[in-house]
């Protein structure tokens, strides 16, 4: 499975994650009472908003051939990068009309990356440990 999408990360890797995090800014830029409202919760909304887009982070981590280091820790980093992005989100909706800072929120999107982390420790393990056993 890497080994596909390291082949064809532009397509099933790199762009997929570009459009998701400019969809993740664009929606986080919308004044609060210009947003739909879809009847959930907030932190679930964090919660799905910022574990897609580790799991997307640590596969173009994990298929990259730039920097090894990355490569290697690429759940380390892919935690790191989602919690200061999550961060400066928080930060950055404090001059978005109708929006709010708020210190829960980015816990949620630090616990939203942890748990991106295991769903993609264990699909490319379990992957792994299919085609070594076919």
């Amino acid at each position: 499975m890497i080994e596909y999408l390291e082949k064809n990360r532009i397509k099933f890797v790199y762009t997929p994650l570009i459009i998701y995090w400019l969809i993740l800014l664009i929606a986080t830029s919308i004044p609060g009472n210009d947003m739909p409202d879809i009847h959930m919760n907030d932190k679930f909304e964090h919660f799905l908003g910022y574990g897609l887009l580790t799991i997307l982070i640590n596969f173009s981590l994990l298929v990259q051939s730039k920097n090894k280091l990355l490569k290697t820790k690429a759940y380390l980093a892919s935690i790191i990068i989602v919690s200061i992005y999550g961060a400066l989100d928080e930060l950055h909706q404090i001059f978005v009309p109708g929006r709010d800072c708020d210190f829960y929120d980015w816990i949620t999107d630090f616990s939203a990356a942890c748990f991106g982390i295991v769903m993609v420790y264990s699909l490319v393990k379990f992957v792994r440990i299919k085609v070594r056993n076919s």
